[in-house]
């Protein structure tokens, strides 16, 4: 970890600071309906998130079909279509900020350290969600056109700018793979939160700077670091 003082804290957003997983997993399957696919369970959702909606689409397709793949599937335009039109009047129905995420921002906010949010979230939902549920984050850099999906490091990249922080005073927070790939390849130690899609195991063998369970140790960590 950053032995100096924290400036700014980059989050991840699905599965770090709200869990989405009910309004994905409507999403998906009135894409899949529209098709007369069978429905995908909740936990087949958590698998396949990460990458964007694109991916979360493309995977259940083929899940239906019994394969794995990342080729894009024939009916791929047409269910992400129907996906998004879903999911753009629906994506804050049943989702909402993981218990101690609202405190853990209140706190870090009161310690004068900028926020920002990252996310492979296509930029409109991202926003709206923003807006209804954590409204007090600074920034929020959703994907759109030039912006490429993480792991790249375009999105952390855009928000430092935002944020005018420099990368030794900075700390990303996410809760699975494409976070410690993003951390990594953004150059930014990289602390993974359990309470989301991933489990304690998974996580730690990813190798992350810390490993965190509650909201709350996120307060702790950065008050230890600047002292």
């Amino acid at each position: 970890m950053n032995d100096g003082k924290i400036k700014a804290v980059i989050f991840d957003l699905d599965g770090t600071l709200i869990d989405t997983l009910d309004d994905l997993t409507d999403a998906v399957n009135v894409a899949l309906g529209k098709l007369s696919k069978r429905k995908i369970d909740r936990e087949t959702t958590r698998r396949f998130v990460g990458n964007g909606v694109g991916k979360l689409m493309n995977r259940a397709l083929w899940h239906t079909e019994g394969k794995s793949s990342e080729d894009i599937h024939p009916d791929y335009n047409k269910a992400l279509a129907d996906f998004t039109a879903y999911y753009d009047k629906h994506s804050a129905d049943k989702t909402r900020l993981y218990d101690g995420v609202k405190e853990m921002l209140d706190g870090v906010h009161s310690l004068g350290i900028k926020t920002a949010v990252v996310t492979n979230k296509y930029d409109g939902a991202a926003q709206a969600l923003k807006a209804k549920l954590f409204p007090e984050v600074n920034f929020l850099v959703g994907l759109t056109e030039g912006i490429r999906p993480k792991p790249a490091r375009d999105g952390v990249d855009t928000a430092l700018s935002l944020l005018g922080a420099e990368r030794g005073g900075v700390v990303y927070v996410g809760d699975g793979e494409v976070d410690v790939e993003t951390a990594k390849n953004a150059d930014l130690p990289m602390i993974a939160v359990t309470w989301g899609f991933r489990d304690r195991a998974l996580l730690e063998s990813l190798k992350p700077d810390k490993v965190i369970d509650k909201p709350c140790e996120l307060i702790s960590i950065i008050k230890a670091l600047a002292v």
